[in-house]
């Protein structure tokens, strides 16, 4: 046993012996192979994690991507074509300045209204190069490319191209809120459309009894009953003998203060034969309007001429022909004599700030006035 031992001790460490060599060699060359591929598959590894590959390089040496690199590229393409303002892809029309950095409507014109209270001229955010209506332009393809993104559907969680999302929420997805049927006689109940059907055939206010229904439909009257009382109005002034209305343009100005404000005024104009003029201001002459996220614009009726007796008028201001601010119709009355030739500031009835903010962002306000004298 001992001889035995010592010779293959005696094999293993002769270092002439060709069996020796043979094992040493084929060791040797085993372990530069695993080394190569160890090599390989870290050069392999950090080409995929580094930039992507030269296209003039050779096909042999690209390197294929994996698939999970693609939704890279969405990502991508959302922080390259997000607004340089709010930083959110922009959901109907984009605007550029003269260097290519985009801003979303909403943005383009609180920009504009701002620099209108500031008195200042508005710029870019990113280059500080200026911007108006007349400087910037839309971006056609930039709009195309967002409407093609990606994006999530709020109640299925699905991903459908920002192009068709709102006809999905509003016709097609079985998850979107709807109501029921019975709504109008008092149904309160709001759920996922795939579940209307259900609730609809178990719904208990088809047998509600008709005492029940009178006082529901009592309430529901209430709030139809203001809004054609708004119109009976309109109707009833329209059936007066002296009626007037003219296109009016509010144009910017300042005041003479130390902090200048701003305010507006229209030239003057001549209806009934008579002679006015209309004012505005923004947030009832607030100090710093501009650092305000409501903004409201408010106005007065002045009569400039001389009148022998009182002039009892009724008036409203209602959008421009070629305007796209919505505006609700509210009548004021006023009895207008020498001693009283100005009505008080009364709220233009626009529906938020951002109708105000389009008013301010443009050059000239462009509003139509209805006069309408009292019959005595």
């Amino acid at each position: 046993m001992a001889s035995l031992e010592e010779r293959d001790v005696g094999v293993a460490a002769a270092p002439g012996s060709s069996s020796a060599g043979l094992g040493v060699g084929a060791v040797g060359a085993a372990a530069e192979a695993v080394a190569g591929v160890a090599a390989m598959q870290e050069e392999v590894g950090i080409r995929r994690e580094g930039p992507e590959p030269d296209p003039d390089e050779p096909p042999k040496k690209r390197v294929k991507v994996p698939e999970g690199e693609s939704g890279k590229l969405e990502e991508r393409l959302y922080s390259v074509l997000c607004c340089t303002v709010c930083l959110d892809l922009p959901k109907a029309s984009v605007y550029q300045c003269t260097n290519g950095h985009l801003m979303c409507a909403g943005c383009f014109i609180h920009l504009l209204a701002d620099s209108r209270l500031k008195e200042e001229q508005a710029t870019c955010p990113n280059c500080r190069c200026e911007i108006s209506k007349n400087l910037c332009c839309r971006n056609l393809a930039v709009e195309k490319a967002v409407s093609e993104l990606p994006t999530e559907c709020t109640f299925c969680l699905k991903q459908f191209p920002r192009s068709s999302l709102e006809r999905h929420q509003k016709e097609e997805c079985q998850d979107r809120v709807t109501q029921c049927k019975y709504k109008r006689i008092g149904c309160p109940w709001q759920g996922p459309f795939h579940e209307l059907p259900a609730h609809e055939s178990e719904c208990s206010h088809p047998t509600k009894t008709g005492t029940e229904l009178m006082g529901i439909l009592g309430e529901m009257d209430q709030s139809h009953r203001r809004d054609m009382q708004l119109y009976n109005s309109i109707f009833s002034l329209l059936c007066y003998e002296k009626i007037g209305f003219t296109e009016v343009q509010f144009r910017p100005y300042r005041t003479d203060d130390f902090i200048t404000r701003l305010y507006y005024e229209t030239p003057r104009f001549t209806v009934l034969n008579q002679t006015w003029v209309l004012k505005a201001r923004v947030n009832d002459s607030e100090r710093n309007p501009n650092l305000s996220c409501k903004r409201t614009l408010s106005f007065q009726l002045i009569l400039k001429s001389k009148v022998n007796s009182a002039l009892e008028c009724s008036f409203l201001l209602l959008k421009g022909p070629y305007d796209d601010v919505r505006i609700k119709p509210v009548i004021h009355h006023h009895s207008f004599s020498n001693d009283a030739n100005e009505t008080d500031y009364v709220p233009l009835p626009i529906s938020d700030s951002v109708e105000c903010n389009k008013l301010l962002a443009a050059k000239n306000i462009n509003l139509r006035l209805f006069i309408f004298q009292v019959q005595k």
